[in-house]
């Protein structure tokens, strides 16, 4: 009798600590140094690095290469995680990783003289190479160190997914934190640059703009749309654990990142809090129906919904009249009625024409650009970008990339719509709003040029491909 309860306690016991399927591969894919925790930590470290210093975009090669050796010391650390990566991931998904990578890599491939010279838009490159004498095999770019840098650029993003792809779905959630604590690192440096005339306040103080909060980042656009991502993320990611102080806590926050961005002078970014707000609306609206328990709990939940637009509008009267200045700033940019980037677009148009559809080559768009500026739109200040991303991959890539950008988009649709199948649909439309909001701002400026967005933005496509799988039996799930 002694030995069956013995054999009972220890059937239990064992039973007690069997693993719980998270829906990622086994550990004995990975090895023992990668576990899931180490991965979300590492992942975590990188995030903050790219965040912290790869703001600046090209112009600051020295700080993109720190995060991108970080980037390449984790893939070979961890490289176990990254070649199951390859064997786990939908099919789908690898092959739109390994196409991004291959439109770079391939127009750096030298090509015969008589093939690249046929290709549109080289007429005034050989001739500039025949001026000098270099005649031969050149690749289809036109700028070959820009397109390296192109490519070396998508370093980082990659492994943020590939790495991060093997952590459980509460892990990316607390990788997700992490880029929402940043965004309050970015509001805490912005309140010295907004209230100081010393241009060593800001982390790039080439940039001769005063009162402006740009946080770790040199465009204030990137610092707005880094700000709208923290506020998505604050405003939907569940918390880990249940407290009275979450609540309140987060409606602060979210109060407090709102008027960081009115501090941007950034219209698309000021336009796009509209996304959360949707969001917390529609998430509101869809629980007040239901709970745990069955209870009908309407009024509770528009009480909280209206608490917090109450302290988004008390928030928003406070800026007007601590900030009236900046306010009017915000609002008189709107009312601008020309718009330069209304030039630049038009003769962006004549550019992609010109090259299309092979494309002058990734990173070339500001030295071809140059060659078809139409006198009456120059200014005293370079073009540098096309100020709409879609355009300017166009004119840089021509047809490949137009495609590539239309399967991207494609999988984030089919993948929101997967979603709702999911009990983690509002963690994975958490990803959803943030690939939502950037690709809104391409249409007006250039999100994803920059290290720090460029690692947000792979965050949250891995919130959105991992949360969006619906959940197997025995799978551990987030509920929200």
């Amino acid at each position: 009798m002694s030995q069956e309860i013995s054999s009972t306690k220890s059937s239990l016991r064992t039973a007690s600590v069997r693993p719980i399927k998270t829906g990622r591969p086994p550990d004995r894919f990975l090895g023992t140094r990668n576990t899931p925790d180490t991965l979300a930590i590492c992942v975590g470290m990188l995030l903050v690095i790219a965040i912290a210093i790869g703001g600046g975009g090209v112009r600051y090669g020295i700080a993109n290469l720190v995060a991108q050796l970080t980037a390449l010391a984790l893939l070979a650390a961890f490289r176990e995680s990254f070649f199951q990566f390859w064997k786990a991931s939908p099919i789908g998904l690898r092959f739109l990783v390994c196409a991004t990578l291959a439109v770079p890599t391939v127009q750096l491939i030298p090509l015969p003289e008589a093939i690249w010279t046929s290709l549109p838009g080289r007429e005034l490159a050989f001739e500039a190479r025949a001026a000098i004498g270099s005649k031969g095999w050149a690749p289809l770019s036109l700028d070959s160190a820009r397109t390296v840098v192109a490519l070396t650029g998508l370093i980082v993003p990659l492994t943020v997914l590939a790495i991060g792809w093997n952590a459980s779905r509460d892990q990316i959630v607390a990788l997700g934190w992490i880029v929402a604590a940043m965004g309050l690192v970015n509001l805490a440096l912005g309140v010295g640059q907004t209230t100081s005339s010393d241009p060593m306040a800001s982390f790039y103080p080439e940039i001769p703009m005063q009162g402006v909060l740009f946080g770790t980042f040199a465009n204030r656009n990137s610092a707005g749309i880094f700000l709208v991502c923290a506020l998505i993320l604050c405003a939907l990611l569940p918390f880990p654990r249940r407290r009275r102080f979450v609540l309140p806590a987060r409606v602060s926050v979210c109060v407090l990142l709102v008027a960081a961005i009115v501090l941007t002078r950034s219209r698309s970014a000021l336009v796009l809090c509209v996304v959360p707000a949707v969001l917390v609306a529609l998430k509101l609206a869809s629980s007040s129906f239901r709970s745990r328990d069955g209870n009908v709990r309407i009024r509770l939940r528009f009480g909280v919904l209206f608490a917090g637009l109450l302290l988004v509008a008390l928030a928003g009267t406070s800026v007007f009249v601590m900030a009236p200045g900046r306010v009017r700033d915000v609002i008189e940019r709107f009312d601008r009625s020309s718009n330069p980037r209304v030039y630049i677009w038009e003769d962006a148009l004549y550019t992609s024409d010109k090259y299309w559809p092979v494309g002058a080559g990734m990173g070339t768009f500001d030295e071809v650009f140059q060659a078809d500026e139409s006198l009456e739109n120059l200014t005293q200040r370079r073009a540098g970008r096309a100020h709409n991303d879609y355009l300017e991959v166009a004119i840089e890539s021509g047809m490949a990339c137009v495609i590539l950008v239309a399967a991207w988009l494609a999988a984030w649709l089919f993948l929101t719509w997967r979603a709702r199948l999911s009990s983690d649909r509002w963690i994975a439309w958490t990803g959803s709003a943030i690939l939502l909001a950037i690709a809104l701002q391409s249409i007006v400026d250039y999100p994803l040029r920059n290290q720090a967005m460029l690692s947000v933005a792979a965050l949250a496509f891995l919130l959105l491909a991992r949360c969006a799988e619906p959940e197997e039996e025995g799978q551990e799930v987030i509920r929200v």
